[in-house]
């Protein structure tokens, strides 16, 4: 009697997946061609003004073609959120950084705010000074400080939370009236007005916003 044959499998084999991965050849190019794209839109603005960084100069100064930057930096809004993220979080600030998260004690924690506020409007500068340019505000400079605005209040949350787990505001003060205080008095318009408007020195504001901050925010023991 002859031997049944196992009949075999109808099931159609799973495809096999591509893996993913990023090569870090790659990445270091397109590193290198977004650092390229930016410094050429630094050196238009520097030259030609904000009106004179168009996509298509900023495109022929870097030496690629205008899809890239597109594809890169998605508008000339891109552009400038790269510039100023490049003035304001440089190695001080990211060292500032590492500093605080070293940090435990909420009032030591504090004092950080002053520091890296200052940070930040400090290094701005230059890129404003160059975006506003005859004192024209550029839409695209008033979007991203917006986003970073709200930014700012997120990140200061756990400033305010470690406050109020601490039991250290002052009293009646609650958690979203503090936050309020810490996201308005960390404004960079207020910056703008006592450092261009007023004259203060960027050490003045600093020492100042400290001694606000915890008069605001801290009760008295």
């Amino acid at each position: 009697m002859k031997k049944k044959s196992t009949p075999r499998s109808t099931a159609k084999k799973k495809p096999r997946q591509k893996r993913t991965y990023e090569s870090p050849a790659r990445q270091r190019q397109a590193d290198e061609t977004r650092s390229r794209i930016a410094t050429a839109a630094r050196l238009l603005l520097t030259r030609n003004g904000y009106a004179g960084m168009t996509i298509p100069a900023v495109a022929a100064a870097a030496g690629v073609a205008v899809p890239t930057v597109y594809a890169i930096f998605g508008s000339k809004k891109g552009i400038v959120s790269e510039l100023l993220d490049q003035a304001r979080f440089g190695d001080d600030y990211h060292a500032l950084v590492n500093e605080v998260q070293q940090v435990t004690a909420p009032l030591e924690r504090l004092t950080f705010v002053s520091r890296i506020a200052r940070r930040i409007y400090e290094s701005e500068v230059p890129i404003e000074d160059l975006l506003r340019g005859a004192g024209m505000l550029a839409p695209e400079l008033a979007s991203v400080e917006e986003e970073r605005d709200c930014q700012r209040y997120d990140r200061q949350l756990l400033v305010i939370d470690s406050l109020h787990k601490a039991r250290l505001f002052r009293p009646g003060l609650t958690r979203d009236t503090a936050r309020d205080i810490l996201w308005c008095l960390t404004s960079r318009d207020l910056y703008r007005m006592l450092i261009r408007d007023r004259n203060w020195t960027p050490q003045q504001y600093e020492t100042w916003l400290n001694e606000a901050l915890r008069r605001e925010l801290v009760k008295t023991t």
